[in-house]
């Protein structure tokens, strides 16, 4: 994006952003007639504002595209559904879409049948605005809508249908465009969640999205590096390959599942923007709506919490703690991890809470070839993970499949074998790195050890990035399966009576439909 090579590798992600604005600043944007100060200014997507619907700035005569007006809302179709929970899933639903032009007076339609959508809800747009020089995807505006519902019953599934002045999903014509949730239930019952990370635009992405879609699942995780717009991840403003317009079509591919299904995500390096604001994460809060239950929605909008049944769900920000790629090190002054433990004893004190499941994209454990382990990770939070008997951490970041065995002081507490059982309350954490969502595969230095195809090695070469850039080799034993090829992560959750053992079962799934992994975590119901 514009910054010589020497100087990015020193900046910040707030320094990169500064020097992007103060280059793409009015003066020199008018100056190059690329586009009109209301163009950068006025349609720039800006953190916790409402825009509303409006067509891109009007560009001079020597801009490479003529002014566009608004179409007859008509011929516009929204795209990129997708669903996210609010801070309780029983009872609050955020819908969110995209058009590809301005359209006038957006909303959502709702109901409990496809024939009563009575219910009728305005629309928040947001429009984000990328300008010529700022990547490959140049004079760019994306309208982004999300409407938040509140007050839903618990366990109902609803239909809903999303418009726009001209479209009326009420229609006939256009009850197929129709969508459908599920709020959580009021009480436990049993469910099944999916996860993964870095998953991109790409045929194994689509079809990894066809076999979760086949699991429903009352949720999906998605562990980081979500579209790669930048696919250099490195929190560099250097990465000319940046093009805003992947996030089309990342939505349009997942938008079959994330329509019915909410997709809630976390943010990992390939998710820092540099131009939209000072901490990288502009372009994401106008693409997505997350409960807003985290302790510093201005720097780290992907910290949240939620629960569903039986079973709390906490996803973190590791680029706060990334040693290995620092752009937004220390970005919440400690406020994360503070939080984290604040969570976490809350969870663990809570008489309706049995499981706690952790997911974001930086492993804290994993033997790859690529990135390895994240000593930030190691350092901040896993000591919290072992003192409050953390059941499962989900990763994402290095692109393959990787489990551990039962892991505590950075050794192996206990073997977990496929097809075993951890305890967390007596035995220590299980982490499982589920990031061959769909980008191009890593690879690890011992062969691969998955079901069916066992293959148990003694111990693992790998390293752990560390401050400065600097990588430490280590020799592990906690290394337990290994599968490099595209697959994501399954977990069922059968609740039981107090006093009995309640039980997460993990499995890996490839992109064949196969098993790859399973083991069972447990634990005496509350």
């Amino acid at each position: 994006m514009g910054v010589p090579e020497k100087l990015a590798a020193r900046m910040s992600m707030a320094e990169q952003h500064e020097y992007l604005r103060a280059r793409f600043s009015r003066r020199n944007m008018m100056r190059g007639g690329a586009v009109t100060v209301g163009a950068v200014v006025g349609s720039t997507f800006i953190p916790g504002a409402t825009a509303q619907a409006a067509v891109p700035g009007q560009r001079t005569a020597t801009a490479s595209a003529t002014a566009t007006e608004k179409v007859d809302g008509a011929l516009v179709a929204p795209f990129g559904r997708h669903l996210a929970y609010g801070a309780d899933p029983r009872t609050e639903m955020t819908v969110s879409w995209q058009v590809p032009v301005a359209v006038s007076k957006p909303y959502i339609r709702i109901g409990a049948h496809p024939w009563d959508l009575s219910r009728k809800i305005e629309a928040e747009v947001r429009t984000l605005f990328t300008p010529a020089g700022v990547g490959a995807s140049g004079d760019h505006t994306q309208y982004y809508l999300h409407a938040k519902l509140t007050h839903l019953r618990p366990g109902r599934t609803y239909y809903y249908g999303v418009g726009h002045q001209g479209f009326d999903p009420a229609e006939a014509h256009l009850l197929g465009t129709l969508g459908t949730f599920t709020t959580a239930p009021a009480h436990k019952a049993p469910f099944t969640f999916t996860a993964f990370g870095d998953e991109g635009v790409s045929y194994h992405g689509l079809a990894n999205d066809s076999l979760i879609l086949a699991q429903n699942p009352s949720f999906h995780l998605h562990a980081g590096d979500i579209a790669y717009a930048d696919p250099a991840g490195q929190g560099k403003a250097t990465d000319t390959g940046f093009d805003s317009r992947i996030w089309d079509q990342f939505l349009a591919q997942t938008e079959y599942v994330a329509k019915s299904v909410p997709w809630m995500v976390s943010y990992g390096n390939h998710d820092m923007e540099a131009w939209y604001s000072p901490n990288g994460y502009g372009g994401e809060e106008a693409r997505w709506q997350l409960p807003e239950n985290g302790p510093d929605k201005a720097n780290l909008p992907g910290v949240y919490t939620f629960t569903h049944g039986n079973t709390a769900i906490i996803s973190l920000d590791a680029n706060d703690v990334s040693f290995e790629i620092p752009a937004n090190l220390g970005i919440s002054g400690g406020t994360q991890t503070s939080w984290l433990e604040t969570q976490l004893k809350k969870y663990r004190a809570s008489k309706d809470i049995d499981f706690i499941v952790i997911f974001f994209h930086h492993c804290a454990y994993c033997t790859s070839t690529a990135h390895s382990s994240e000593g930030g990770v190691r350092q901040e939070w896993v000591p919290l993970f072992e003192k409050y008997t953390v059941d499962l951490v989900i990763n994402g970041h290095n692109h393959q499949y990787e489990r551990t065995d039962v892991i505590k002081g950075n050794a192996v507490a206990k073997k977990l074998p496929i097809g075993g059982t951890a305890y967390p309350e007596t035995d220590g954490v299980v982490y499982v790195t589920a990031g061959a969502a769909g980008r191009s595969l890593y690879a690890f230095t011992a062969p691969d050890s998955y079901e069916g195809h066992e293959n148990d090695v003694e111990s693992v070469s790998a390293f752990i990035c560390l401050k400065d850039g600097a990588k430490q080799a280590e020799t592990v034993a906690w290394s337990r399966v290994r599968y490099l090829n595209y697959s994501f992560l399954r977990v069922d959750v059968t609740p039981a009576a107090k006093g009995k053992l309640t039980t997460l079962k993990v499995r890996g799934i490839a992109e064949t439909g196969g098993e790859i992994d399973h083991f069972t975590v447990a634990r005496r119901a509350k």
